[in-house]
């Protein structure tokens, strides 16, 4: 389940400091945390309890394994304003403005695909087939309360305990929807926005994670020598 943090300002033609709405994955970060958690307590034991080779494999782990728990969990985010859409993936920051963005797909995996076919997927908004389908489910019984409140013998209205009408269900707020997909709705609706407005122009750049590269790689090649030499 994906929440997202609106802190855009009122709609203006041209804002040069737009704010950015972020959405992340509450669960992945409560996981990240949770696994962090206890790799550190059980790498900080060996590495101060073990003895012989067991420290420096140890750290060996650590260094390898907490930047790509951080990568996977903590860090994937994505940045949305009036000008762009900043997908922060594990390994790469992408910043794709609206004019180059040709559509957001949403099928197994939540998708960015720019106007030259490159897709871009979005980490931090995962899908979550169990909630599409406990939606399908809502809507579906929904559906069928208002048909058998407007078509029974008894389809005059029965007032509640409140006032409103207690045979027909309140579905006014629109169809239900998993959290993930009315995200990708709030992403689309600024696309169309702002797709073709002369501020949400520019090129896409990419830039690789190299703070969580290069600490991983340093702790692989760490841990393959004491693995040969051992």
């Amino acid at each position: 389940m994906t929440t997202p943090d609106h802190q855009s300002p009122a709609s203006r033609p041209v804002v040069p400091a737009a704010r950015d709405r972020i959405y992340r994955s509450p669960m992945g970060l409560v996981g990240g945390v949770l696994v962090l958690a206890l790799v550190i307590w059980l790498g900080c034991d060996a590495l101060f309890r073990g003895h012989g080779r067991v420290p420096w494999l140890a750290l060996a782990v650590m260094i390898l394994i907490v930047p790509l728990v951080t990568a996977f969990t903590l860090r994937p985010a994505v940045f949305a304003n009036q000008d762009r859409l900043r997908v922060r993936n594990p390994f790469r920051v992408i910043v794709l403005p609206w004019g180059e963005l040709a559509t957001l797909r949403s099928s197994y995996s939540n998708e960015a695909l720019a106007t030259s076919g490159t897709k871009f997927q979005l980490w931090a908004i995962p899908v979550s087939l169990r909630a599409r389908k406990r939606a399908a489910n809502k809507r579906a019984r929904a559906a069928a309360q208002a048909a058998r409140g407007s078509s029974g013998p008894f389809a005059g209205p029965r007032f509640g305990m409140f006032g409103g009408d207690a045979s027909v269900p309140d579905v006014s707020a629109g169809p239900a929807r998993a959290e993930t997909d009315k995200v990708m709705d709030d992403l689309r609706d600024l696309h169309e926005r702002h797709g073709e407005a002369d501020h949400a122009q520019g090129e896409i750049t990419t830039r690789w994670a190299y703070e969580i590269l290069i600490p991983a790689l340093a702790g692989a090649v760490l841990l393959a020598i004491l693995l040969i030499t051992g």
